[in-house]
């Protein structure tokens, strides 16, 4: 069968990857793509969210199946509009896709299916968001209520800093993302990632992971897309899973279908473990990045079947088999990220770096010109590996970053700390 995969990023690279393995693939496009999706994919000059091309393009290669990685097209009904056009994809509805696009419309279905998550609040003004904060107190979150790209999020230390984000948000740094704010309580514990494949009605439970927002060691830093992630969890036990499924996700899932609103896709939560169980900080409607890297490095099973089951409403039918290794994976970004950064920037010794066993280098924003990889993006490489233990797979991963010559670049240099400190306790 055909395939085309919407997207350009680290996310897109490791889900090319996996579905390049699948025996029923015969091709696989990329749109666009980036220099390291050109090796296991066609890349095709089509905008994500030029909705009129992908369509055309879908049709004039007779393409049988989609996979839309990004939030982006996805909250701007991508996903819809293939549907309209008779085209089989994978993600969900604009509407659906609410539970990512909207953090103030998930808050308030928590609220109606007594769902766990953080006391929060919406505004619409700075004026009644700030005497809100000024009543709870700090540390409190402060969040964009739309689509941010991961940078929509503060959490302030006194309730200045609160009052500061406000007003960050209304001034329209994040655009219309930033019409709402969304504040909640700063809840304790440790975070995870849980995703879970859904076609409307069954749900499968993928490997966990938890990811690094913060830029700097010691998750110390503005937050981030992400600067790096491992699987599994330590601190998602089989039973924590089952209260995430029994708590959480699945009453989400039946909440969506009830109001007409089928959630079909991968839904991701974001969870704060906390002293009290489960509390679900965000929902996201797509794959995670850079989690899904390390969740496609232990997937034994094809993947395929599995998305397109999730279209076909066949789910129950579908079981997928992982690794007993565990993955890392560190992101290496560009000198300034977040912020400011350099393009066009010359990466060397990929080669090298990626013939290391149990080594898989995705890149995010990269283009090849002449036989050169040229960094484009904030986010640009995640150099990923396997091993026995989070040590073991730290150690390979680090290994291949120090073979990786790009003066422009950095990465955080503890990526996987909290389980290898479990790991050592366990010795």
């Amino acid at each position: 069968m055909k395939v085309l995969v919407i997207g350009s990023g680290g996310r897109e690279h490791a889900l090319c990857w996996a579905i390049a393995a699948s025996p029923i693939v015969g091709k696989l496009y990329c749109a666009p793509g980036n220099g390291g999706i050109a090796d296991v994919a066609e890349c095709v000059p089509v905008k994500p969210l030029d909705f009129d091309a992908i369509v055309r393009f879908c049709r004039d290669q007779a393409i049988d199946f989609v996979v839309v990685g990004p939030d982006d097209p996805i909250a701007l009904g991508l996903v819809d509009r293939l549907t309209e056009a008779g085209v089989k994809s994978f993600g969900p509805s604009a509407a659906a896709a609410k539970l990512e696009s909207s953090k103030g419309f998930t808050k308030d279905l928590c609220a109606e299916f007594d769902i766990p998550t953080a006391a929060y609040g919406r505004f619409a003004d700075a004026a009644t968001a700030k005497n809100f904060a000024r009543g709870k107190g700090a540390p409190i979150v402060v969040k964009a209520d739309g689509l941010a790209a991961g940078k929509g999020v503060i959490i302030a230390e006194t309730v200045a800093e609160a009052e500061a984000a406000i007003d960050e948000i209304f001034s329209g740094r994040f655009g219309a993302a930033g019409a709402e704010v969304v504040i909640e309580e700063f809840l304790e514990g440790e975070e995870a990632s849980f995703f879970v494949l859904c076609d409307g009605t069954h749900t499968l439970p993928l490997a966990t992971a938890q990811d690094h927002k913060r830029v700097f060691d010691g998750d110390k830093g503005p937050n981030t897309g992400g600067m790096g992630a491992y699987s599994p969890a330590p601190v998602m036990t089989p039973e924590m899973c089952d209260r995430v499924m029994r708590e959480i996700v699945e009453p989400t899932v039946k909440a969506m279908a009830s109001r007409g609103t089928p959630f079909k896709g991968v839904l991701f939560a974001g969870l704060m473990i906390t002293k009290d169980g489960p509390k679900l900080i965000e929902y996201n409607a797509r794959f995670g990045d850079p989690e899904t890297q390390v969740l496609m490095m232990r997937l034994k099973s094809d993947i395929l079947p599995a998305l397109i089951a999730c279209h076909d409403g066949m789910l129950d039918k579908v079981s997928l088999q992982w690794k007993d290794e565990a993955a890392l994976t560190v992101v290496m970004a560009s000198k300034g990220y977040p912020g400011d950064y350099k393009k066009d920037t010359i990466i060397n010794g990929l080669k090298a770096a990626s013939a290391l066993a149990g080594v898989q280098i995705f890149h995010a924003g990269t283009r090849t010109e002449g036989g050169r990889v040229l960094a484009t993006g904030g986010r640009v490489l995640n150099v990923t590996a396997t091993g026995k233990t989070v040590a073991e797979a730290q150690a390979k991963a680090y290994r291949a970053v120090g073979l990786i010559d790009w003066p422009e670049g950095f990465c955080r240099r503890d990526i996987g700390w909290r389980a290898i400190e479990r790991e050592r306790g366990k010795a």
